[in-house]
């Protein structure tokens, strides 16, 4: 997958399209990420230890993770992922606009 849990990200595509947030879980087995404010759905929750009262919860859903793009750090825009290897052989993540590194 082109994105982890932290990198901050645009939704291109669905009702949320256009919104911008953090990775708040990827789900890699099943391409999905869930994303801060993003598909936001309504759930009946028991009683339970957590919830003593219970009722409808609105939560995140996941989103497929091709609906989502990076957004730079440097140049504060959404870009594709390049991997480069630095010096030492490391790989790392790059923005395909400036070249700057993503990690």
């Amino acid at each position: 997958m082109h994105v982890k849990k932290g990198d901050h990200v645009r939704v291109l595509a669905g009702r949320d399209k256009g919104k911008d947030g953090a990775i708040l879980r990827a789900i890699p087995k099943e391409d999905r990420v869930v994303v801060e404010k993003v598909n936001l759905v309504k759930r009946h929750q028991k009683p339970t230890a957590e919830f003593a009262e219970g009722g409808i919860i609105t939560k995140e859903a996941p989103i497929h993770v091709s609906n989502v793009m990076v957004i730079c750090k440097s140049c504060k825009k959404p870009t594709r992922v390049a991997h480069k290897f630095l010096d030492n052989g490391k790989k790392v993540r790059a923005c395909k606009k400036c070249g700057a590194s993503l990690d």
